[in-house]
């Protein structure tokens, strides 16, 4: 249970978008498999993690880096995929990302077959240009990010195909939603889960999902300094656009909130939290020498908030951690590598 002198969280309101049911996010897994893999959890116990983490608790990592494209946004692209009607098939798929939305719509069209255009920015990590390619999608690549919305814009009005959104659909949802189902089923007794939240496409399945099963299960959304926009759409109590901030964790920084996942957040959720990319560094590097888990930023999002901001709070608890995903290439990786371990050397604690 949460100690009594915890930080208060935000009471839970029923206003909002009505909740995938239980029956339907059971549906859409039973649809995904056999494409999509139950991803494994794993304790998480380690001399260099214990005087980090929170006194009495028990962590375990739900991974989710290991899901096929290596990262959870598979489950989502090929719900929205599986949703489309046969002449939306005939015409293909197009999707706008930095990365790791585009590899999992790649994914998704090579599994029901239809054709995917994707575009990105020329800043997108090269290692998600080359899976996008070894999916079989073509790739787009453009100055920046406006230029990339245009030119999605044009291939829906000039050629038709069927835009895949990254986080604000029923079918995104429900897909991300199965990642709940499976994680309570295997943990059913967690007294909270910590979860990385962007535009809340993640986050609003997980949490319909775990909130449903297990009401008391208290659902907790960390998010980079750098784009804080879930944080500030909490606040408002409404979708905002993105501010002027920069963070490494690139997957965790969308344009704006949008009010169908922000609507399921926002009954769901019961607290956020704000990390550096110093803290996502450290925990990156914590993550491989205690964990043997090489991530991306945004992996190492919901260690950085449980051994920081949360950490206090957390303590005696059984505590789920979300590792979200692992698409970076090498050069990029050692770099945080290399800093999450001089952060470390120099007695920085997570």
């Amino acid at each position: 249970m949460i100690k009594d002198d915890a930080a208060p969280r935000r009471p839970h309101t029923p206003d909002g978008p009505n909740l995938p049911t239980l029956e339907a996010l059971q549906k859409a897994w039973a649809q995904l498999q056999p494409a999509i893999r139950k991803t494994p959890v794993q304790p998480w116990s380690d001399p260099r993690l214990t005087p980090l983490a929170p006194v009495g608790a028990t962590l375990s990592l739900k991974l989710e880096l290991f899901q096929v494209t290596g990262t959870f946004k598979a489950r989502g692209a090929l719900s929205v995929v599986r949703s489309l009607s046969r002449d939306q098939m005939r015409r293909g798929v197009t999707a706008v990302s930095a990365g790791n939305h585009a590899v999992a719509v790649s994914f998704a069209s090579s599994v029901v077959g239809t054709d995917a255009v994707v575009v990105m920015p020329k800043s997108a990590n090269p290692a998600r240009v080359d899976l996008c390619r070894m999916y079989g999608a073509t790739v787009r690549l453009m100055d920046d990010v406006r230029a990339a919305f245009d030119e999605v814009a044009r291939l829906e009005a000039e050629e038709g195909r069927a835009f895949v959104h990254p986080f604000d659909s029923e079918p995104t949802i429900l897909g991300t939603g199965t990642l709940g189902l499976e994680w309570i089923d295997q943990v059913p007794d967690l007294d909270a889960v910590v979860v990385p939240i962007g535009g809340g496409g993640l986050m609003a399945g997980v949490s319909a999902a775990v909130k449903q099963i297990r009401p008391d299960c208290v659902v907790y959304g960390v998010e980079p300094e750098g784009a804080d926009v879930m944080r500030r759409s909490f606040e408002t109590g409404a979708p905002v656009q993105a501010g002027e901030g920069t963070t490494i964790a690139d997957s965790l920084a969308p344009p704006f909130t949008l009010p169908y996942s922000f609507g399921i957040c926002h009954q769901c959720v019961d607290r956020i939290v704000t990390v550096s990319d110093d803290d996502l560094c450290k925990s990156l590097y914590l993550l491989f020498q205690s964990a043997k888990l090489a991530v991306e930023p945004a992996g190492a999002a919901a260690t950085a908030g449980v051994l920081g901001p949360l950490r206090d709070e957390l303590a005696g608890q059984k505590i789920g951690v979300l590792v979200c995903g692992a698409n970076i290439d090498p050069t990029t990786y050692l770099t945080y590598l290399r800093r999450g371990e001089d952060l470390a050397s120099r007695g920085i604690e997570p």
